[in-house]
């Protein structure tokens, strides 16, 4: 999705999100243009220093979506997303708010990505979802039975069986230790 000024509907819905809490502190310049901003630079893979300058200083809007991500607004606007009508605006804007999570994952690690992945917004996440890691993989392991077996050997290789898939599904759950440039720009 290419990135497009929010339109009055979208940051009105968006609004309630990204509010101070109270009115204490210095104040925030246009909401909407620093929206605009993160929303610009999260549909790119480059690095907030490459911020064209109408959108203001990189390290101002760096240290905003710092802040917006360690109070948990992606997170927020997730389950939102999830709760909504179908019509909703910020439906609109899901693919935008999904770019802007995959950022977002950097600083907030495993529980973003948990919570995308019980969500099934799979596109929020940083590569792809087989080479991610996947830390409810547990509920599948859990479903996992042993075959019942007459002999010793029958035992001896159901034993075998399960001690490979179950180092299989280690791996799988710790995802890929690095991905590499090609696979993470191809999953965007």
């Amino acid at each position: 999705m290419p990135p497009t000024p929010l339109t009055p509907t979208q940051f009105h819905a968006l609004l309630p999100y990204i509010l101070p809490r109270s009115p204490a502190g210095r104040q925030i310049g246009d909401l909407r243009a620093r929206m605009d901003a993160i929303f610009a630079l999260s549909c790119t893979s480059a690095p907030w220093r490459a911020l064209p300058p109408e959108h203001g200083k990189p390290d101002t809007l760096s240290r905003y979506f710092r802040r917006l991500t360690h109070a948990g607004l992606w997170e927020k606007l997730l389950l939102a997303i999830k709760d909504n009508e179908p019509n909703h605006p910020l439906n609109q804007i899901a693919p935008l708010i999904f770019r802007a999570c995959r950022r977002a994952i950097r600083l907030r690690g495993l529980r973003l990505i948990a919570l995308i992945r019980r969500l099934g917004f799979l596109p929020a996440l940083n590569g792809p979802p087989d080479k991610i890691p996947n830390p409810d993989l547990s509920e599948k392991v859990r479903a996992i039975r042993l075959p019942s077996s007459k002999t010793f050997l029958d035992h001896a290789r159901a034993c075998l069986v399960l001690t490979e898939a179950l180092r299989h599904l280690h791996r799988l759950a710790g995802g890929v230790l690095h991905l590499t440039r090609k696979q993470r720009l191809g999953w965007s």
